[in-house]
C-alpha cells in the first residue's frame, strides 16, 4: 500500500513539473461573465478575472512576453445570428490585471478570432463583416491593414509557421479562404461543406482541418492544391481542433458527444476518446505538448488532458460560457 501511495505521489510531482516547466498561464474568455480568466495549470484552478469591459469577447491572444493579452469584443450573439456588432478590440495587462488600450474599429465588424503573426509580431484578428482579417501593430495598436476573406462569416483563423500565409474558416458559407499574408490578398476560396466551424494547421503546414458541421467529418485540405484531399469519418460532429507540436496528432472537441478525441495523423483513425463536461469547445495545446486543455462551455470548466499518458488531468473550474483559450508565457 504504501509503495503504490509512493508511486503515485511520483506521477503526481512528474505531471506538476511538467506543467511547471513550461511556465505559463492558460487564458480563458469567459462569455457569460465578460471576463478574461488567468488559470493556473499546476494549481488546477482559475486565480483571477479581468473584467472586459465590452460585450462579449469570444476568443484571446497572447503577446509573445505574455504580458498582454488581446481580446476581440464579437458582440452578443453567436456568428450569422442576429444581435450586437462588436467594434473594439481589448488590451489586457495581465500583470497588473487591467485593461490597457483599446483598438476601435470604427464600426461594427464583429472581431472574432485574434492571432499573432509568428514572424512579422503583428496581430491578425477576423472581422466578419467585413469579409476580411485585419491587421493590428499591437504596440502602436494601431491598423495597419487588412486581407480580403472574400467570404462572409470568416470566423476562425490559422497562420502557417512561416507567416506566410493565413486559412479562414467562413462559418455559414461552408468554405475555407486562403490568405497571402504579405500581398494581403485573397489567393483561393476552397469549398468544404454546407457549413464548417474552426481551423488548424499540421505542424508541417502540409494540411489544413476543419469540422463540418452538417455531418461527423473532418475535412482535410492539402496547401499545395488547396483542395479538399481527405474526409475523414469521425464518432460525432467536432469542433475546436488542434495540433500537437510533435505533429502525431490532432486533438478534436465533440460537442454534442460530450467527447474529446485524438486522431492519429499517420493512420487518420481515432486512437483516444475521453468523456468530457457538457459543451466541449475550443483545444489549446501546451507548447511542450505535454497537456492539452478544452474550454467546456455550459459546465464552466476546463479539463485539462495529459498527453503523455493519455488520461484526464483535471477539470479546471472557470467562468460562465467558458470558450477561447490561449497560452501565455511565464514574464
Amino acid at each position: 500500500m504504501k509503495t503504490l501511495f509512493l508511486v503515485l505521489l511520483a506521477c503526481r510531482f512528474a505531471a506538476e513539473a511538467a506543467v511547471s516547466s513550461a511556465g505559463g498561464l492558460v487564458l480563458i474568455a469567459n462569455k457569460g461573465d465578460r471576463t478574461l480568466g488567468l488559470i493556473d495549470p499546476v494549481a488546477g484552478k482559475q486565480m483571477a478575472t479581468i473584467p472586459e469591459d465590452g460585450n462579449t469577447g469570444h476568443e484571446v491572444a497572447a503577446s509573445p512576453d505574455g504580458r498582454r493579452a488581446f481580446v476581440p469584443i464579437y458582440g452578443d450573439s453567436g456568428v450569422g445570428k442576429a444581435g450586437s456588432d462588436g467594434s473594439l478590440l481589448r488590451v489586457m495587462d495581465l500583470v497588473k490585471r487591467e485593461v490597457v488600450g483599446t483598438v476601435d474599429f470604427g464600426k461594427g465588424v464583429r472581431p472574432h478570432c485574434a492571432v499573432m503573426g509568428p514572424k512579422d509580431g503583428l496581430l491578425y484578428v477576423t472581422t466578419e463583416l467585413e469579409k476580411s482579417v485585419t491587421i493590428i501593430d499591437p504596440a502602436s495598436l494601431k491598423i495597419v491593414g487588412s486581407v480580403p476573406t472574400g467570404q462572409a462569416e470568416s470566423h476562425m483563423l490559422a497562420i502557417t509557421r512561416d507567416g506566410r500565409r493565413g486559412y479562414t474558416a467562413n462559418v455559414g458559407s461552408g468554405t475555407v479562404s486562403v490568405l497571402d499574408l504579405e500581398a494581403r490578398s485573397l489567393l483561393q476560396v476552397i469549398p468544404v461543406s454546407p457549413t464548417v466551424q474552426r481551423i488548424a494547421l499540421s505542424t508541417d503546414d502540409r494540411r489544413v482541418f476543419t469540422a463540418d458541421q452538417t455531418r461527423p467529418e473532418l475535412a482535410v485540405i492539402d496547401t499545395v492544391s488547396n483542395t479538399v484531399a481527405q474526409r475523414v469519418a469521425l464518432p460525432g460532429v467536432a469542433y475546436g481542433t488542434a495540433t500537437t507540436p510533435d505533429g502525431k496528432w490532432l486533438i478534436a472537441a465533440l460537442s454534442k458527444n460530450k467527447q474529446v478525441i485524438a486522431l492519429d495523423l499517420e493512420t487518420m483513425q481515432v486512437a483516444h476518446t475521453f468523456d468530457a463536461p457538457r459543451a466541449p469547445q475550443e483545444v489549446l495545446v501546451q507548447p511542450d505538448g505535454a497537456f492539452a486543455y478544452i474550454s467546456c462551455d455550459a459546465s464552466k470548466q476546463v479539463l485539462m488532458l495529459n498527453l503523455k499518458t493519455w488520461q484526464i488531468e483535471k477539470l479546471i473550474d472557470a467562468g460562465p460560457g467558458a470558450d477561447g483559450l490561449a497560452w501565455a508565457a511565464k514574464p
